[in-house]
């Protein structure tokens, strides 16, 4: 007895349900980038306030870490250079804001003799971080 051949369906391979997985993925990575771009600065311990508040305006960040070293954003800057540095930067529009973020180990006359450079600067707004509570 001879039996007619089935002629044999080409292989297929389905790749909608890995586009899926593919995208669910790439999803969760963006998402979850998104909650890691969050940049706070260069890493100081700062002092505690009860009155701690967000600020919601554009902003520039100054940092005296421990070792009383300046930095503007993440950029390394002498004494001297702070004001250039920040004019150059240009997102400091009239009214802006600057926030010192000095470590609790710099001295207080460091961190006056850095608010008084920078109020120089016309119409300039300055805040100092703290950490939302203290210890």
């Amino acid at each position: 007895m001879h039996l007619p051949e089935d002629p044999e369906a080409p292989v297929q391979i389905n790749i909608v349900p890995m586009i899926d997985v593919v995208f669910a993925v790439l999803t969760f990575f963006i998402l979850s980038s998104l909650f890691l771009s969050r940049s706070e600065g260069l890493p100081v311990v700062l002092p505690g306030a009860e009155t701690a508040e967000t600020q919601a305006q554009r902003q520039v960040v100054v940092t005296l870490n421990e070792r009383g070293e300046l930095f503007v954003g993440n950029r390394a800057v002498a004494d001297e250079q702070l004001v250039e540095a920040i004019q150059t930067l240009g997102t400091l529009a009239e009214g802006g804001l600057v926030v010192i973020r000095a470590d609790q180990a710099v001295s207080h006359g460091q961190v006056v003799a850095v608010m008084d450079r920078l109020r120089t600067l016309p119409g300039v707004q300055l805040a100092i971080a703290t950490e939302g509570g203290l210890p």
